[in-house]
């Protein structure tokens, strides 16, 4: 079998693989970032929805849903760290990408909810 084949094959098995590995690498990434970016007045926000940020939430956490989040940038401030959380990280991550087009640079991804430090 030639790689060709092979990558026609099992290119999108890895592709997925390589997506969840990024995933999973930012996630620790930003997890290991955020004591420093608390120092520097991160908002921490969970941009699930109102029932799913009611059943569970991480400490100093804000809900903006991300069905909400564009008519609510002014509460967001642009001179603050930003870290975003959902379930998964796959909203977060459209979240991060909306927040970046509106102009804010430090913005962070830390996958799910659960990834933030119990106090």
């Amino acid at each position: 079998m030639s790689l060709t084949e092979l990558l026609q094959q099992f290119g999108p098995v890895l592709a997925f693989a390589a997506w969840m590995a990024y995933k999973w690498w930012n996630s620790h990434r930003v997890v290991a970032l955020l004591p420093e970016l608390k120092k520097q007045g991160a908002l921490l926000v969970d941009v699930r929805s109102s029932a799913e940020f009611a059943s569970g939430n991480a400490p100093g956490t804000i809900n903006i849903p991300l069905s909400e989040l564009g008519n609510r940038l002014g509460e967001i401030p642009k001179s603050v760290p930003v870290v975003l959380c959902c379930a998964s990280g796959t909203r977060s991550g459209m979240a991060r990408m909306l927040l970046k087009k509106n102009g804010y640079q430090n913005v962070h991804n830390i996958g799910t909810w659960r990834k933030f430090p119990k106090p």
